[in-house]
């Protein structure tokens, strides 16, 4: 086993930095090295899951997402899937003025359902990073139903001050994301870890890439990352694991190494394939079969009722 070939002052040291967790201290300097450096999943694993379960029990939250092209648009769309609890638009718009056109359209298609949507940014990019212009930006937004800005890439910068603007703006940010699959999964939490309580607003961190890189990653690599960010960013709530990108599979398996939301389940219950087969019933009966108690969420993070 990995555990086997690891010995002497490695596994010694990773021996105590597991004690110190354990015992509801947090990571010293050179901690993360450590745990960065063991070849034990499965060590590793066991460690992000006690954190985990110390953060948040045995729930599991999961949202059922409807994504718009913020691009393309959906003008030719008159109703959304009835079982949505977050209509998400996706993509860089051409300009703020494309963006909060866009907003103000979905508002009456979606109802009760909250919108979210862009990079934040992508939006800051937009207004030229001048703070006056995103501010009102964001303002805009807001004025137009946005409920919360979808995602800010962790990987984009290390400057926090947008995210609490988008706060001091009353449209925080929903979660963070990883854009390049060429980007230090460690690099990356760290970096949120030093960002201390101007991250504390964002609900949850997505570690793993939206986008594939050259090199396929394997489930290892993507279940040691998982676990490394639960272990280091202790800022933010949940870890986060997407259910389209990354498959029911690696979703069910990565809730056992840190991870306790899904995102991104389909909100369309097609019954062709019978009902054991629904988004609605797969994620249910995956998340309990890994002895995890399953609760929709929306995209505020408003959560429903647990399910059986």
């Amino acid at each position: 086993m990995a555990g086997d070939r690891e010995s002497g002052p490695n596994r010694a040291s990773l021996e105590a930095v597991a004690e110190r967790l354990r015992a509801g201290g947090r990571l010293a300097s050179g901690d993360a090295a450590v745990l960065a450096a063991t070849p034990d999943l499965v060590a590793l694993g066991a460690l992000a899951d006690d954190r985990r379960r110390a953060l948040r029990g045995d729930r599991v939250t999961f949202v059922r997402v409807c994504e718009i092209d913020a691009v393309a648009g959906g003008a030719g769309q008159d109703r959304l899937p009835p079982r949505a609890g977050e209509v998400r638009l996706v993509g860089r718009p051409a300009d703020i003025g494309a963006a909060v056109a866009e907003t103000s359209r979905l508002r009456e298609l979606a109802g009760p359902v909250p919108i979210t949507g862009f990079a934040l940014d992508d939006l800051v990019d937009l207004c030229r990073a001048d703070a006056a212009a995103v501010r009102e930006a964001l303002g805009a937004l807001r004025e137009a139903g946005l409920a919360r800005v979808a995602e800010a890439r962790a990987d984009a910068g290390d400057d926090p001050r947008w995210i609490e603007l988008a706060v001091a703006e009353d449209l925080p940010v929903a979660r963070l994301t990883v854009a390049s699959a060429d980007s230090d999964g460690l690099a990356n939490a760290r970096r949120i870890a030093a960002w201390g309580a101007a991250a504390a607003s964002v609900r949850a961190f997505a570690p793993l890439p939206a986008v594939a890189g050259p090199r396929p990653s394997t489930g290892y690599d993507d279940l040691r990352r998982v676990a490394l960010t639960r272990l280091v960013v202790d800022n933010i709530d949940s870890i986060q694991v997407d259910w389209r990108l990354y498959g029911p599979k690696l979703a069910q398996v990565a809730l056992t190494f840190g991870a306790d939301d899904v995102d991104a389940v389909s909100p369309i219950d097609a019954l062709e394939h019978g009902w054991r087969r629904t988004p609605l019933e797969e994620i249910t009966r995956n998340v309990s079969a890994a002895a995890r108690v399953p609760i929709e969420r929306n995209g505020r993070f408003e959560i429903g009722t647990a399910r059986p």
